[in-house]
């Protein structure tokens, strides 16, 4: 009996100092804390970076030739035209400003100088009294603003060339300088006449990008002119018009943009992908 209460007292110590060991490390395993887990942060979308596009003034220069439509004038009895009629060819010099709208369009508004360009016609009738056969030659010249508000669509830049293409309307401010008008006998003078006329443009091209502020534009424009007064009343003969104007123009200019770099000419644009900061692990 004594041997079984000694076993029995040693089973009871070896049982509560079990309980007390797994007491002591529950204890300890809840003083550990748990690792936090990282945050996830989203990557937003890259944010591509373009070059702006704002205003551009420009300057051209352009050698033209007109071609008159055809004219009338009283005579007395009805009217009359010019038989022949030939205008030298001329240059122009002229501005504006215009607007890039985005890569592909932009706008502007532009003003043209003509200079003087030699005009001459002839003509065929009745001279005298009584009348006979008589033919006639005519000189004079004309000068002219035309004013344009202008479209393009821009065409893509390859290698730093844009072909484009456009079109326009304004008016156009003709000036004609006194008409002679010479029979073989007789030298008439009529004055000439200054008439405001609609006028619209076509025009097709390109442009070189020589940096991200400045470019070339060399192309072709044709421009008609509507009809109006010519030169006034002398012996019997006007008031007459012309019937307008087909004018073809070969064209080179420079553009200068200001307030942000053009779209066409600046670098690609800039990818900045967004860098998140790294987890930090407590």
């Amino acid at each position: 009996m004594k041997n079984f209460g000694s076993m029995k007292n040693f089973a009871l110590s070896l049982l509560l100092g079990t309980a007390f060991a797994v007491s002591a490390n529950a204890a300890r395993a809840a003083d550990i804390p748990e690792p936090e887990m990282p945050t996830v942060i989203e990557q937003p979308a890259p944010v591509i970076i373009e070059s702006s596009g704002g205003w551009y003034i420009r300057g051209d220069v352009d050698y033209h030739r007109a071609k008159m439509r055809g004219s009338i004038y009283a005579v007395s009895g009805g009217t009359s035209e010019f038989a022949t009629t030939d205008i030298d060819d001329s240059w122009s010099l002229g501005g504006g400003i215009g607007y890039n709208v985005s890569k592909h369009f932009r706008v502007d508004l532009t003003a043209d100088y003509w200079m003087k360009a030699n005009f001459r016609g002839s003509t065929t009738g009745t001279c005298g009294s009584p009348a006979v056969p008589c033919a006639s030659t005519d000189t004079s010249s004309m000068n002219a603003w035309v004013v344009l508000a202008n479209a393009y669509a821009d065409l893509g830049t390859y290698h730093g060339i844009t072909p484009y293409v456009g079109a326009g309307i304004g008016v156009a401010h003709i000036k004609w300088a006194d008409l002679s008008n010479d029979d073989g006998t007789v030298v008439t003078v009529h004055g000439g006449r200054k008439s405001m006329r609609g006028a619209f443009a076509l025009m097709a091209g390109a442009s070189y990008c020589v940096n991200d502020k400045i470019e070339l534009d060399g192309g072709y424009r044709y421009t008609r002119v509507g009809g109006g007064d010519m030169f006034s009343y002398a012996n019997f003969n006007g008031p007459g018009q012309d019937r307008g104007f087909n004018v073809h123009e070969v064209r080179a200019g420079l553009r200068y943009s200001f307030g942000g770099s053009n779209a066409r000419c600046a670098a690609a644009p800039q990818v900045v992908e967004y860098q998140p900061e790294p987890a930090v692990y407590k």
